[in-house]
């Protein structure tokens, strides 16, 4: 069975390879400037990745700095105390904090449209709908997205949506840089780019880059982003992302975090304990250093 796309949708699918727009088929999609057609997969979802390679130029400034110690706020992230939505008795995916949500941005219209990037399974699907968009679920290979394509050539028009998720997705790309441009060229200008990236997460499903909080900030600040917060996930430390992911797979997490919190107490006394040992770093510092994973939020201006 096919996945239905509203017009609002239609309107926006572009070509991966040329740019151009698209036109509705009875078998999916064609392009009448490059000639290429795009075909529903057997689960339905319109398959809109590359059917060919293609050239992608980037440049790079050499000799520049990227910003100074004290420059830009690495601490975790704290709730904003003026959300635009809110999720209170909402059913909301456990890797969705209470902090993240609140950035969260509202729909400006009815016709507003939102990229879930890398969506798997659609599991934010609720949640931005009720922030008042019209879910757009893109992924490269899950049977159940409602559409497949490829994050380093976007089958988008520019400046699309007014909203991007992208949920541990990062670290599976190939070259980042590119899929940075990608996702800044068709978010609209005031709209709002937020994810998450692993860091010290063991590798998994062919993960390319684990990005540090330097490497997140380079990767969004070449994409052309205005960098508002990375933070470190507090509650998913490197001992939790190793122990639940590799050291014991598929252990309940409270059992897993019943295990692993004697390490953590350690390491909390450990540093408590500073005065020991000469060091500059804070507790910021050690929870920035340790965790599992970082969350980003940045805007385009």
């Amino acid at each position: 069975m096919q996945h239905q796309y509203s017009n609002n949708i239609w309107r926006i699918l572009a070509c991966p390879y040329c740019g151009h727009p698209v036109e509705k088929i009875d078998l999916g999609a064609i392009c009448h400037y490059c000639h290429e057609k795009y075909v529903y997969t057997d689960s339905g979802a319109l398959d809109l990745r590359l059917k060919k390679p293609k050239t992608y130029h980037l440049e790079f400034e050499l000799g520049t700095s990227l910003l100074s110690k004290s420059e830009f706020d690495f601490n975790k992230l704290s709730k904003n105390i003026t959300p635009e939505v809110n999720f209170s008795g909402t059913r909301v995916p456990f890797h969705l904090t209470k902090e993240l949500l609140s950035y969260f941005p509202r729909a400006k219209g009815k016709n507003s449209l939102m990229l879930d990037l890398g969506c798997g399974d659609t599991v934010h699907r609720e949640v931005c709908e009720l922030a008042g968009f019209e879910y757009v679920g893109l992924d490269y290979n899950s049977p159940r997205a409602p559409m497949l394509g490829d994050a380093h050539s976007l089958p988008f028009k520019d400046s699309s949506f007014e909203f991007i998720l992208t949920i541990a997705v990062l670290e599976h790309i190939r070259f980042p840089f590119v899929m940075m441009r990608e996702a800044y060229r068709v978010l609209k200008a005031d709209g709002r780019f937020i994810g998450t990236v692993a860091f010290l997460e063991p590798f998994h499903s062919d993960s390319y880059y684990h990005h540090t909080h330097l490497g997140t900030f380079n990767s969004l600040k070449y994409g052309g982003f205005q960098v508002e917060r990375i933070a470190p996930n507090k509650s998913w430390s490197v001992f939790m992302a190793q122990s639940r992911m590799d050291i014991f797979p598929r252990m309940p997490r409270f059992l897993c975090k019943s295990l692993v919190l004697p390490l953590s107490l350690l390491q909390k006394l450990w540093w408590q304990a500073g005065g020991l040992i000469p060091r500059s770093e804070t507790k910021s510092d050690r929870i920035r250093n340790t965790t599992g994973a970082f969350t980003f939020i940045a805007t385009k201006e």
